[in-house]
């Protein structure tokens, strides 16, 4: 079996020195069938290596329950087919614009678990999750004859403490089931992180978009011997709702990768090709220097302004790229593989059911509970969704501003059945004033939470308490809604006739297909909420843009009809079109 070790200056394959030319390709953000295709574009851009990260909480959605861990060894045993290296990235944490950075909400969300550190009550679960992942890695390592080199210890760490106790801890308990391979940390190119998240005996890495020999150099100060690599070469970024569309030169992002490897390094592109956050899984930042400003929640394409976009098709930076790249491989590099089917022809969805937002939470949602203060999320076990709380005014009484405090995201309020506004974390006071007796209902959705930063693992929902002038308003009512109930379909739903007019709820219909391929989905007059296409979620949508149209694997799609479900939250333009698949 071949061995993969770090030299005083190179990485050494069999004691010969390799380079690594890498490209992160997250598995949970590309359709399993379309694993290959992605692989083989990866390659014929001329990369020799794979790295994605593992998200915890997509395998782990409550205690003791693991679904589809064996989801990582499919992929590996894939790249291996593909026949490129492999960096693996578990975490626990691993930000990457995803929900929570990868940890789970029951977790966070536990009372007094300090997450990222050795807090036993945090260690118990990182425990018990590696004992069942590294069954999918530690076989397939590169001295077993897998495709596996590099393991990653964290992520970032130094960006966000400084207890490298708990960072040689996870180093040792990555050893203690059976890691052989290089272990690695990677941190951004500034001495408080490379001093907080690195470790001695164990290799580092640097993650920089530009300015490649200043980043380097400030490596060189905390390690003057080893392999220099670049974790992340961040080639490309990423979209908030809201937002502007980011984007990046492609010549110039060019020049950023040739000056990391002119000096002699190692690079994995982050990305090499994005993807999607289906399922409703995309993070969420937040603004400002220290990240303690506004929220910033990710849009669902990953897209990233990569190489390799998220129809897995070749943009002219791919084309930049591969000209940089084939300068470091021999011979010639492999050509592109078959573009996979687009829709044959454009096709309009036909909705034919409609039911209101309390009989889809009456059908899938969970118990309601009744308690002095709302609970949060968390307390109701909601990960991705929304939470009904309701609230009675007293009377009577005078008319009294109404305030929601630590409101976590959104917030659609009715009161005595009439919808009376939309509150956010900045603006959280109706803009009319309620009287008593009244009955308020706040259906409050979390926008992603944050996977970056001192706010990692906040409480969504209302996090404060339902004020009405300066008092408390007691006995909330709470029952949440988390988009896992639609795993199972929505036989349980009482579907009835379309309203008159535009109104939130879940639609249900159909698309007539012909010649099934990838395409991408336009909902013109919708306002926010999610899509299932034959069960499978796309993820959310927001007229906020700038994500305009929701992406649709081919495999998703079949001949024929197709079933549609179209979750919609606030409401729309009564005259609204009919949803439509289009050719990508």
């Amino acid at each position: 079996m071949s061995e993969f070790t770090v030299g005083e200056s190179a990485f050494l394959l069999d004691g010969r020195p390799v380079r690594l030319l890498s490209g992160a390709l997250h598995y949970f953000r590309v359709h399993e069938a379309q694993w290959g295709h992605r692989l083989a574009m990866l390659r014929a851009m001329g990369l020799n290596c794979v790295e994605t990260y593992v998200p915890w909480n997509l395998h782990q959605p409550r205690p003791g329950v693991f679904r589809d861990v064996r989801a990582v060894g499919r992929f590996l045993d894939a790249v291996r087919e593909a026949g490129l290296w492999a960096i693996v990235r578990p975490g626990p944490y691993i930000c990457a614009e995803w929900e929570n950075g990868g940890l789970p909400a029951w977790l966070t969300g536990e009372p007094g678990t300090r997450a990222r550190t050795r807090d036993e009550r945090y260690t118990f679960h990182v425990r018990n999750w590696f004992h069942q992942l590294l069954h999918e890695i530690v076989p397939r390592q590169l001295d077993r004859g897998g495709p596996v080199l590099l393991v990653q210890v964290e992520n970032e760490y130094g960006s966000y403490g400084s207890d490298t106790g708990h960072l040689a801890e996870l180093a040792g308990l990555l050893r203690a089931k059976g890691v052989t391979v290089p272990l690695f940390t990677s941190d951004g190119p500034e001495d408080h992180m490379l001093t907080g998240g690195s470790l001695p005996g164990v290799l580092a890495t640097v993650n920089f978009g530009s300015h490649a020999r200043e980043a380097f150099a400030a490596l060189r100060r905390h390690r003057p011997d080893g392999p220099l690599m670049c974790m992340e070469f961040w080639c490309g970024w990423f979209d908030h709702w809201a937002g502007e569309h980011v984007v990046r030169d492609p010549a110039e992002a060019a020049g950023a990768l040739r000056e990391i490897l002119e000096c002699g390094a190692s690079v994995n592109l982050y990305m090499a090709h994005g993807g999607t956050s289906f399922g409703g899984w995309a993070g969420a930042n937040r603004g400002g220097a220290l990240h303690e400003g506004p929220l910033e929640p990710d849009v669902t394409s990953y897209d990233y302004d990569a190489p390799v976009d998220e129809y897995g098709r070749p943009t002219e930076k791919f084309w930049h790229f591969r000209e940089v790249l084939s300068a470091c491989r021999p011979g010639p590099l492999p050509g592109l593989p078959p573009r996979p089917a687009s829709l044959g022809s454009p096709a309009e969805a036909v909705l034919t059911g409609w039911a209101s937002p309390a009989a889809v939470l009456e059908a899938l949602g969970g118990p309601e509970t009744a308690a002095p203060v709302p609970p949060t999320f968390e307390e109701l076990g909601v990960t991705r969704g929304l939470v009904r709380y309701t609230v009675d005014v007293p009377g009577p009484r005078q008319p009294y501003p109404l305030t929601v405090r630590g409101l976590r995201d959104l917030a659609v309020v009715y009161v005595d059945g009439e919808r009376a506004g939309v509150l956010t974390e900045e603006e959280p006071r109706l803009k009319e004033p309620v009287a008593g007796p009244a009955r308020v209902e706040l259906w409050v959705e979390s926008l992603g939470r944050v996977n970056y930063g001192p706010r990692l693992g906040e409480a969504k929902g209302v996090t404060g308490g339902i004020l009405h002038e300066r008092q408390f308003l007691h006995g909330v009512r709470a029952r949440g809604l988390d988009l896992d109930a639609f795993e199972d379909g929505v036989a349980a739903v009482p579907f009835g006739a379309l309203p008159a007019e535009g109104a939130p709820g879940l639609y249900r219909g159909t698309v007539t297909v012909r010649g099934a391929g990838d395409a991408r989905l336009e909902l013109p007059g919708r306002t926010r909420g999610f899509v299932w296409v034959n069960g499978f979620n796309l993820g959310r949508f927001w007229s906020a843009g700038p994500q305009r149209s929701l992406y649709v694997p081919g495999p998703v799609l079949r001949e024929g009809e197709n079933e549609v479900w179209l979750l919609e939250l606030d409401g729309g333009a009564p005259d609204r079109p009919a949803p439509r698949l289009l050719p990508v």
